[in-house]
């Protein structure tokens, strides 16, 4: 977290304690909802081809940190955030028509990955 309080951010970055209150309220989510799927997708209820989004969301996700505090790469950790965004879309657009429930509950992600990707966007150009 050295390196992230030498950033420059904007105005409206939130405290650092927030990311970790936030984290700790959207991973349950993700687990329960993509947990769900992989499930119905092991049993062969739903297709495979749910688990591409899904697979690539969640390596995109857990790489975020590494990237960002590990190599320190600010230029990677953006491409790997738009890949989580994106994918998270990808996610419930696929998921929507075999379980809206599941599709649903990755709103609060998207909403909190939308911002996230804002404000990663916003410290790569301010430290470029």
């Amino acid at each position: 977290m050295d390196f992230y309080s030498t950033l420059i951010k904007p105005a409206w970055s939130p405290a650092p304690p927030v990311f970790g209150i936030v984290w700790s309220i959207l991973y349950p989510i993700i687990i329960a909802a993509y947990g769900y799927v992989i499930f119905k997708v092991a049993r062969g209820e739903y297709p495979t081809v749910l688990l591409v989004p899904v697979l690539i969301n969640v390596v995109a996700n857990v790489a975020f940190t590494p990237i960002q505090f590990g190599l320190r790469n600010l230029w990677l950790a953006e491409a790997d955030i738009v890949l989580v965004l994106v994918t998270i879309v990808w996610s419930m657009i696929a998921i929507w028509p075999y379980s809206r429930l599941a599709s649903l509950a990755l709103s609060p992600y998207l909403v909190w990955v939308s911002i996230a990707t804002a404000l990663q966007t916003s410290i790569t150009l301010l430290n470029r």
